[in-house]
């Protein structure tokens, strides 16, 4: 059987979604318009989106359950 390779990420997912949006929105501001500065924005915006997604998750996950009546 073929042993999986495994790590331990090093920052929370949070963190690097928001250092790749950072990154790609620096890599967009240097590049004239067209097709993959529009790409790059779009990754960078996708990124936002699902760290707030997480974030939701994550309050929501945090809750205590609700008691029924």
């Amino acid at each position: 059987m073929i042993e999986r390779r495994r790590f331990k990420q090093l920052l929370p997912l949070q963190d690097r979604l928001a250092s790749f949006a950072k990154t790609a929105r620096e890599l967009a501001a240097h590049l004239p318009p067209g097709a993959e500065k529009v790409e790059l924005l779009r990754k960078a915006e996708r990124a936002d989106a699902t760290a707030g997604l997480n974030n939701s998750f994550e309050a929501t996950a945090q809750q205590p359950p609700k008691a029924s009546p």
